[in-house]
């Protein structure tokens, strides 16, 4: 009983070394597959808008295009015209880039 218990105590031999490379090989895949990308979009998104211009076609996160009319920087507020006449004011942080229109066969 006494030899069983102190097997069971000891363990395998490197099986913690083997558990903390499996660890980090595991956040290594998480980092490269999952966050890296997420924060490179992230990046783009926000420089697409810091250079918004008048004049250019976008699309709020709630599916509504439009074009800028007009930007406050002071409380980063875009004014949208989505039909003509119909102004919008939008947050910035609710912009995003309009995608490609599908090609007219």
């Amino acid at each position: 009983m006494n030899t069983l218990m102190i097997a069971f105590l000891e363990g395998q031999p490197g099986g913690g070394l083997e558990m903390i490379i499996m660890m980090v090989v595991l956040f290594a895949i998480v980092y490269f597959f999952m966050i890296r990308p997420q924060n490179k979009k992230q990046k783009e998104i926000q420089k697409f808008r810091n250079a918004l211009s008048v004049g250019q076609d976008v699309v709020t996160i709630g599916g509504i295009h439009g074009t800028v009319k007009s930007i406050n920087e002071n409380d980063n507020t875009v004014t949208l015209e989505v039909a003509t006449g119909t102004k919008i004011i939008f947050e910035k942080s609710a912009i995003m880039p309009a995608g490609t229109a599908p090609e007219q066969k």
